[in-house]
């Protein structure tokens, strides 16, 4: 059983508050009001990310210090986009602060990209999907508010969401943010994820030495 021990490392809302690399990162990042907040709270179990029902309330990210039986990284809580109500420039400095994150020299193994399985990935989430692809950054996907659609057509609705191409490094997770089993499958699978891309990253820099 993957337990998590964490804490809130820091919050930076500006390039030169984002702290050193260090440990390994795992991005967390996905729609206003998708449900980030609320999952994050589940797989660290307590009250640690604000849950707001304003979307884009968060305009910082969040490093959360993460350390297991298996591994310790930073869960990393990026704010979400998307949200119609904000300006031009609001939306340009969401993209700044992001751009910025991914230019530095950091550990970031792979990102966790949430999506709302009620509506399945919508333009902005293509959007961030091609801009990821441009990087070569890995992710997996993780449908959020599962259980706002009936058990009888959950594998309908999942179906037809995988036929839109997602790419996905493990099989994509439905989580309700309420649901211990969905959040202990989804904590292994980020776990497994991590010990991957650790052993081809040693892979690869064992390659470079020879």
């Amino acid at each position: 059983m993957a337990v998590w021990k964490s804490q809130l490392f820091c919050t930076a809302f500006n390039n030169g508050q984002l702290p050193p690399a260090s440990d390994a990162e795992i991005v967390f990042v996905g729609r206003s009001n998708v449900g980030k907040s609320t999952l994050i709270n589940s797989l660290l179990e307590q009250k640690i990310a604000k849950v707001s029902s304003k979307p884009g309330k968060t305009r910082s990210i969040n490093f959360y210090n993460v350390v297991t039986a298996r591994s310790k990284f930073y869960l990393v809580d990026l704010p979400g986009y998307g949200y119609a109500e904000r300006g031009k420039d609001e939306r340009r400095q969401w993209w700044r602060l992001i751009d910025d994150y991914f230019s530095q020299d950091r550990q970031i193994s792979y990102v966790v990209h949430l999506i709302d399985f009620r509506h399945g990935p919508l333009a902005n989430d293509f959007e961030l999907t091609e801009w990821l692809d441009r990087m070569d950054m890995p992710r997996i996907i993780v449908f959020t508010k599962c259980d706002k659609i009936s058990r009888g057509k959950r594998r309908q609705q999942y179906d037809a969401i995988l036929r839109k191409g997602l790419d996905s490094m493990l099989p994509p997770f439905m989580t309700s943010g309420i649901n211990n089993d969905e959040t202990q499958k989804l904590r292994e699978g980020i776990e497994d994820a991590l010990a991957e891309m650790t052993r081809l990253d040693e892979m690869e820099e064992k390659g470079s030495r020879l």
